[in-house]
């Protein structure tokens, strides 16, 4: 894979990774700070529910880490190609239903790395 995909890559884990621990662990924390839009009431009664949504990012952040660890030339953009789309679909819903900030953060990076994987 081209190394500009390859760092788009890590750094996309990474942002998803901190998503994770936003969502799953330091929802009633970190969670009002981030989400301000969100009344700080509603925090405690949706923390099942964030950390649910936290786990889901975490199967992105772990298949885009599976990627950069196949060695094999064919699959390693197939697997990243995967998981990248799913972030480029999940975020356009994301922006399109809760906040347009979402297609910013989650969106414009996965359709970069994309590009850089399939046009490098």
């Amino acid at each position: 894979m081209p190394i500009t995909a390859v760092i788009l890559i890590g750094l996309i884990a990474a942002l998803h990774l901190y998503i994770l621990w936003i969502e799953m662990f330091a929802w009633e924390s970190r969670g009002p700070k981030i989400f301000r839009s969100v009344p700080r009431t509603l925090f405690a009664p949706t923390k099942v529910m964030a950390a649910n949504q936290g786990l889901y990012n975490g199967f992105l952040a772990a298949g885009l880490i599976w990627s950069l660890l196949i060695f094999d030339p064919l699959w390693a953009p197939r697997i990243a190609s995967f998981f990248l789309l799913c972030i480029v679909v999940a975020g356009t819903y994301g922006a399109a239903t809760a906040a347009r900030r979402i297609f910013y953060v989650q969106t414009v990076p996965a359709a970069l790395a994309l590009a850089a994987l399939w046009l490098l």
